[in-house]
């Protein structure tokens, strides 16, 4: 595939379209917050995801206006482990997590998505990591330890391990998704195609774990708050396709590193939504290891901005990378 050159539009636009991506991507987390405390997590996951991507598949066709190559089965094989990685691994755990852990904190812990996909670069596919990424990577682990171990001592523990467990596991499930994205996955070449079927794919795998953990026999629609279901309906329209649509766009029309400036802007949202709407506590320590966090976050995309892509063989680097954005939709 061609590298896709930058298309000139307004800046008032663009940033628009960045702060939509700050806002929303940054408010998901607060948002499942409140969903999970009805709606279980995989089952929520699933609906979420399998009626979004229905739609942005129904929308792909529809604008190719039927003219839209169909997808190989390669294509999605490769899609299904993406969606598995992303919309399981990811969102998924996040979920899950959420039920015993702050949102806020939710938020800052998968920010360590660019560190991970750094760490996977270097580990599998031997990407030249600068001694700044380095240091961001440095800077990111030690504010992990610092928020883990604060909040795993003292009284007690005043987070849960298995939620911290699995809000840490998630951006490490991101990220591989990401790097298999953007090093040797085929894909389907109109973007909203394959996100669509990232998505739908992914919604099958949360069904079959509701259904293994036992959350889908437990389930009872009618003990769903009306919270949860305007969270959820928030998370499917808004999370997933107004803000994707707004990704989509601007990742063609501004640059990259400024597009992913999302990655420590959204804890930042987080922290402050959780602690001004559902009144989360806020440790002077959590803001100290948060802050080293997005610090190194930070200069890992500054130092990666900085780096010549690397030809890979059949992926377009810029397609590659916009899978790494997209995860967060």
């Amino acid at each position: 595939m061609p590298t896709t050159s930058l298309r000139s539009a307004s800046p008032v636009l663009i940033w628009a379209a960045i702060l939509i991506l700050y806002v929303v991507w940054g408010s998901t987390y607060l948002a499942i917050r409140v969903a999970v405390e009805t709606f279980p997590p995989f089952v929520m996951g699933a609906v979420r995801f399998s009626i979004a991507g229905v739609v942005m598949i129904a929308v792909a066709l529809v604008a190719s206006r039927g003219s839209i190559t169909r997808p190989s089965l390669r294509e999605i094989r490769d899609s299904a482990i993406i969606g598995t990685c992303l919309m399981f691994g990811g969102m998924g755990l996040v979920s899950w997590g959420e039920q015993t852990v702050p949102s806020g904190i939710a938020g800052v812990l998968i920010a360590m998505m660019p560190v991970w996909v750094a760490i996977y670069g270097r580990a599998f596919i031997g990407e030249r990591l600068p001694r700044l990424a380095l240091v961001g990577i440095a800077f990111g682990i030690v504010g992990v330890i610092v928020l883990v171990g604060q909040g795993l001592g003292g009284d007690g523990g005043r987070l849960d391990p298995l939620g911290i467990a699995a809000l840490v596991l998630s951006p490490m499930a991101w990220a591989a998704g990401a790097t298999f994205a953007a090093n040797g996955a085929r894909l389907p070449a109109n973007p909203i195609l394959a996100t669509g079927l990232e998505m739908f794919t992914g919604s099958i795998v949360l069904f079959a774990a509701a259904l293994g953990s036992g959350e889908l026999a437990a389930f009872r629609p009618e003990a769903l708050s009306s919270d949860a279901i305007l969270a959820t309906g928030y998370l499917t329209v808004v999370g997933s396709l107004v803000a994707f649509t707004a990704f989509v766009w601007v990742i063609r029309h501004a640059p990259l590193p400024l597009v992913t400036t999302y990655a420590f802007v959204n804890p930042v949202i987080a922290v402050f939504l959780g602690w001004l709407l559902l009144h989360e506590s806020v440790e002077p320590i959590q803001l100290v290891a948060g802050g080293v966090i997005v610090t190194g976050v930070a200069l890992i995309i500054v130092a990666r901005s900085r780096m010549a892509p690397a030809p890979v063989a059949g992926v377009d680097r810029s397609e590659g990378e916009a899978s790494e954005t997209r995860a967060a939709a």
